[in-house]
């Protein structure tokens, strides 16, 4: 009992480099995960519950934090997550919790229901480098059939004759 409480962290795998310039080596990546996903779930609190960043968020925060309380190793966490190195979803996790302290001040579910946002048209000319991603010209021939279709249903099609009756195979 005793060497294995000592000797599983000792065989485990180290990591010597990320092979990322600038990312270092975050030997105890786990726990900080943990508590790291721990104070996401924690601050997400704050935003309404119907709101779909906040259910965003709980989802794959939760998911990750139970990988790595099952798991030990920090080369089972990446594999099983598959985003990335440990140290990169450290970073990933400071981050959220930076953007859920701004979405919160920010508050853009606090629109009111009856908000109007005022449109202003510009009619300034649009560059010529510029791609204004509109579609080309029909070809006459929708144009043709399109006409034909109009002028079928302006005639009179009794309402019991289908596509199998007789009378309309002439």
């Amino acid at each position: 009992m005793f060497l294995r409480a000592i000797g599983r962290p000792l065989l485990a795998k180290v990591k010597q480099t990320t092979g990322i310039v600038g990312l270092d080596v975050v030997p105890n990546a786990r726990a900080v995960l943990i508590d790291l996903y721990s104070k996401t779930l924690k601050e997400i609190q704050a935003v309404p519950e119907d709101e779909g960043y906040r259910k965003a968020v709980e989802s794959f925060t939760r998911h990750r934090l139970n990988v790595c309380k099952e798991e030990e190793d920090w080369e089972a966490i990446e594999k099983r997550l598959g985003c990335g190195q440990v140290e990169e979803l450290i970073e990933e996790a400071q981050d959220e919790l930076t953007l859920i302290g701004k979405m919160i001040e920010w508050d853009p579910w606090g629109v009111p229901d009856d908000y109007e946002c005022e449109v202003i048209e510009n009619d300034a000319p649009i560059p010529k480098h510029v791609p204004q991603h509109r579609p080309g010209p029909l070809p006459e021939d929708f144009y043709r059939t399109l006409e034909g279709l109009i002028s079928e249903s302006k005639t009179k099609i009794p309402a019991a004759a289908t596509s199998t009756d007789p009378q309309l195979k002439e």
